[in-house]
């Protein structure tokens, strides 16, 4: 474990240094989100900005109302990591799960040194591993180790339940960070939900067996979370070309949902050099 640590680290401190050098700011802009709090309705007034326009309130009819925010004093950042089944895909020793924990590790120790509180929530259908928001190294280090020390009890999925658990457990606007690749369905109303609530951050973890595999002919497929085996057709045209086709297709769905509710998105290949990404993704978020 203290080589898992000593590699975040690292990583870390290269971030950091990245993000500070080339936008010549302060780092902990990029965990702070807007650093405001829901407080009050008022009425709309020329020159406000659209964004805090409360929608709901606005289509009742009575006129255009707008959010008033406080400044929060305290900012959480909470993690949210997918460890089903469907993650333990990919090359030994770089599965996605494996990168997936990797990447929630390193941000979480740069959220510790620079937020108040740091929460953490692994899932599956399930709730797997939760640690209720809290400031302090020493609690960064235990929710850390526990995440990479946990084995999932259950191989199943269930986004939406987990979406879920955020929105009734988040009580004031948080930066949520959603590490998992995705794999299910009916989870937009709640992700849409999420993003409205508080300041989401979707990494979208994938592999590339999941949009082409090498040709072997004809080979069964184990399911992981359903348990059953399928055959399929690996030198096909029309397999690969429909292959990965369904993966391009819910990859840019998920981008434009994220898009269109101000959510910020990150694909990441298991196998690559996730750093950069992460810095590309500090920068915007700055």
């Amino acid at each position: 474990m203290e080589n898992i640590i000593s590699k975040l680290n690292k990583y870390e401190i290269k971030i950091r240094k990245a993000v500070n050098s080339e936008m010549r700011g302060s780092f902990q802009s990029v965990f702070k989100g807007s650093g405001l709090e829901f407080s009050d309705l008022r009425t709309y007034q020329y020159g406000d900005d659209v964004r805090t326009i409360d929608w709901i309130t606005t289509a009742k009819g009575h006129g255009a109302y707008v959010k008033i925010f406080k400044e929060e004093k305290e900012q959480t950042v909470f993690f949210m990591l997918d460890v089903s089944s469907s993650q333990e895909v990919g090359q030994v020793g770089r599965l996605k799960i494996d990168t997936s924990k990797e990447i929630c590790g390193v941000l979480a120790l740069s959220a510790i040194k620079e937020a108040g509180h740091v929460g953490l929530y692994c899932f599956s259908n399930q709730k797997e591993l939760y640690f209720k928001p809290a400031n302090g190294m020493k609690h960064g280090y235990q929710l850390i180790l526990s995440m990479f020390k946990m084995k999932p009890a259950s191989q199943l999925t269930d986004i939406p339940s987990a979406l879920g658990f955020a929105l009734n457990m988040l009580k004031r606007r948080s930066v949520v960070i959603m590490i998992s690749d995705f794999q299910d369905e009916n989870y937009e109303h709640n992700l849409k939900a999420l993003a409205r609530k508080h300041d989401l951050v979707v990494i979208h973890i994938y592999d590339q067996r999941e949009i082409s595999l090498p040709s072997l002919g004809i080979i069964p497929v184990l399911d992981k979370e359903s348990k059953q085996t399928v055959w399929l057709n690996t030198s096909s045209r029309n397999f690969k070309r429909e292959m990965k086709s369904v993966f391009e297709e819910n990859q840019k769905r998920l981008e434009k949902l994220c898009k269109q509710h101000n959510a910020n998105y990150l694909a990441i290949d298991s196998r690559e050099d996730y750093v950069p990404k992460l810095i590309q993704l500090f920068r915007v978020r700055k």
